[in-house]
């Protein structure tokens, strides 16, 4: 009956207000939809599209729903029980090229930039010290970079002690985030092959998968001496007093993408206008959150912290949300652009930004044999569909919510060669291979993983 009564309804208004031309935008073949994510700062999206009614305002029911861990939450979109999720960027394009689960996944939006951070354990954060030069303000200059870690991974190793860190998932942007860092220090973080998917083969610093609300208590119990993950749980180290956030992945890879919103390929098929109204959504909600100079973060730091979202204290959610960052207990730095939703063009689903992380797959053995070029540019396509995200920036901007300027029509698909990473390395993603053979880690060319060893090496 509710079906019934508010399609009736946006008929007759679509009617009176002469809207014909955009008259399928009001009927989402799937109304009621269950969505969900991980608590975690950057399903910010997710919720202020339903706070600010911005999913009503499409026709759509929204449920949220956290989810205990990303591949329950894969697993749950691909059975059909979550309509759609808030993922991590590299899980469609692993399920769709068969790497773990095996599903067509697909994304429509990119839901942020930046977001993460690497922490390391207090005692471990000591003897880092000891390598990074100080400012005139007698603080640690930044970025720093992991060759301040590696005489610290060297001594573990000489004394015959594991170096262990803490990663979200396999197919992560933190997993490929804290490899990168790694590896641009001179530090090994290993290789998977098809026989041994642990991701330590030759490893010098061995990772692990923790979910990220666990990622403190088990850095407190010695478990791992370090972790990558996204807020709040890099400030929640801060806030306890037990270990320190040496860098974040904007000095990483400056604007890097975070998440993106997932579906299954055939969801958008069967349900194309439902798909379209949820974009749309999601676009005025991105918008939301970085209007005005981030005029509105301190309001979506009280939503994020209620229970049934991110569920941390509102002081340790906005140490990062609202323009700060804090690395050592009272060394908190200016970061406006830790967390971006909207600017930069950061929710436009860019074939460039996929290729890197299909690169990240291929550095470190999950693409265990060579590939060409192109199949890295027919794989971001299959995935990554920015035809939907133009349509739906189109009928916003129809209806008054946005403006041309506020998203790039003009571009293919890929952004400018960039050399924005920690160790200088130019990326094109054009170019993947090129890219790879930059590289002194990693595997490259014709590499594959031979037991434990890169054949031919």
């Amino acid at each position: 009956m509710r079906h019934f009564l508010c399609t009736a309804t946006m008929f007759c208004s679509a009617v009176f207000a002469g809207a014909n031309a955009h008259a399928e935008m009001l009927f989402p073949e799937k109304d009621e939809l269950t969505i969900g994510f991980i608590k975690l700062t950057d399903m910010a999206p997710l919720a202020i599209a339903k706070e600010m009614h911005f999913f009503e305002d499409e026709g759509l029911y929204v449920t949220l729903e956290a989810q205990a861990n990303w591949k329950v939450l894969l697993d749950r979109v691909i059975t059909g029980e979550l309509d759609g999720a808030h993922m991590l960027a590299g899980q469609p394009l692993a399920a769709t090229i068969g790497y773990g689960t095996e599903a067509h996944i697909v994304t429509p939006f990119s839901m942020d930039l930046n977001g993460n951070a690497i922490t390391v354990s207090n005692s471990v954060w000591d003897r880092m010290k000891e390598n990074i030069p100080v400012g005139a303000d007698g603080k640690p200059e930044h970025p720093i970079k992991a060759d301040a870690l590696k005489p610290v991974v060297d001594a573990y190793r000489a004394e015959g002690k594991p170096f262990k860190m803490g990663m979200v998932f396999p197919v992560s942007t933190h997993n490929y985030e804290l490899r990168y860092w790694l590896a641009a220090g001179g530090i090994n973080p290993g290789y998977y092959s098809p026989g041994d998917i642990s991701g330590q083969i030759q490893a010098e610093a061995l990772l692990s998968v923790t979910p990220p609300p666990q990622m403190p208590s088990t850095m407190e119990a010695g478990t791992i001496e370090g972790y990558c993950v996204g807020e709040p749980w890099n400030q929640a180290a801060v806030f306890k007093g037990i270990g320190v956030p040496v860098v974040t992945d904007y000095d990483i890879w400056k604007n890097n993408p975070e998440k993106v919103f997932g579906l299954t390929d055939a969801f958008t098929e069967k349900y194309p206008q439902t798909t379209l109204g949820l974009t749309k959504a999601l676009i005025r909600a991105a918008m939301w959150l970085d209007e005005n100079d981030n005029a509105n973060r301190e309001e979506a730091v009280e939503i994020l912290s209620r229970p049934e979202y991110v569920g941390a204290d509102a002081e340790v959610i906005a140490n990062s949300m609202t323009g700060t960052f804090e690395y050592e207990k009272g060394d908190k730095r200016p970061a406006e652009d830790f967390n971006v939703f909207f600017r930069h063009f950061a929710t436009y689903p860019y074939y460039s930004d996929a290729v890197w992380y299909l690169t990240q797959m291929r550095r470190w053995g999950q693409i265990a044999e060579p590939r060409d070029d192109s199949w890295y540019g027919d794989v971001a396509q299959s995935v990554y569909l920015p035809d939907i995200y133009l349509e739906a920036a189109r009928l916003l901007i129809d209806e008054g919510h946005a403006s041309p300027e506020d998203f790039p029509f003009d571009t293919d698909g890929y952004k400018p060669a960039t050399n924005e990473f920690i160790d200088g390395v130019t990326y094109d993603g054009r170019h993947p291979n090129a890219y790879l053979e930059s590289f002194p880690i990693g595997l490259k060319g014709d590499d594959v993983i031979d037991g434990n060893k890169i054949a031919g090496r």
